[in-house]
């Protein structure tokens, strides 16, 4: 009785450690993913103060924002980045992944803080598919740390093929990376996929794997295929994540996660 009862009080005493864990307000970054169907809206529309209130509404420190049209006729010849970054008072920054409907398509970031560098690395794929894109900020936060921030869309079709190169290159890319990095996008790849499992041998994905929250459809989510992940994994701390469905902004569910940068 007395052996149970130590190990009742062992259990107990780690349960309120880890409850009561000390938590930096100074360091906590929220990111937010979100695919914004190029400004479209479900409705078709075509809203972008719509799609701005879900984004001011999550009060993100970063956005990865994929689907993003440059000066496309589609997108009645906006950037919707610098819009959208108007409309958020965010600072905005668009990577080209391909020429579009006589524009540019491809990624875009949205930021509280200014860059001190970024860069567009444009990803593999066969033949006549799509190009893809990573886009990624390096920027310092006001605890003067600084991180990169990574935005990224990955191949949507049915062969994994595509997915594979692509997430192959950024493990090489980005894992060589100074600063602790966030990576965040619609990768079009649910959990334990090969892209996921490659992925997750270097980055450290911020959702439960028991208790996985969907993010697509927006109108009814089935499948998680938009992601939050953070590299190196004793640099990050995740303290929430919440899928945010609005119905109308986008097909997809916008997916906020809260992180605490740690020190080394």
């Amino acid at each position: 009785m007395k052996l149970k009862f130590s190990i009742l009080l062992l259990i107990v005493s780690c349960t309120i450690s880890w409850s009561q864990q000390k938590v930096d307000s100074t360091k906590i970054v929220r990111v937010l993913s979100f695919n914004i169907l190029h400004g479209a809206t479900t409705k078709g529309d075509f809203n972008l103060d719509l799609i701005a209130k879900v984004i001011k509404d999550a009060n993100p420190d970063f956005v990865a924002m994929q689907e993003v049209d440059n000066r496309t006729n589609r997108a009645k010849k906006y950037d919707l980045v610098t819009e959208l970054g108007w409309r958020t008072k965010l600072s905005p920054l668009f990577g080209k992944a391909m020429d579009y409907d006589n524009g540019e398509y491809g990624e875009g970031i949205l930021s509280k803080t200014s860059f001190l560098s970024t860069r567009n690395i444009a990803l593999p794929y066969y033949d006549d598919h799509e190009p893809r894109a990573a886009l990624e900020i390096t920027t310092t936060l006001s605890t003067k740390d600084t991180i990169s921030f990574i935005g990224t869309h990955l191949d949507h079709l049915n062969d994994e093929r595509d997915r594979v190169l692509q997430v192959e290159k950024i493990n090489e890319i980005f894992s060589k990376n100074k600063y602790p990095t966030i990576l965040a996008g619609d990768l079009n790849a649910e959990p334990n996929s090969t892209p996921i499992n490659i992925l997750e041998k270097v980055w450290t994905a911020a959702y439960d794997k028991n208790n996985i929250e969907y993010t697509y459809p927006s109108d009814n989510p089935v499948i998680k295929i938009d992601y939050v992940l953070f590299y190196p994994k004793n640099r990050w701390r995740v303290l929430e994540t919440k899928v945010i469905q609005d119905t109308v902004a986008s097909d997809h569910c916008a997916y906020l996660v809260t992180l605490e940068l740690l020190d080394e």
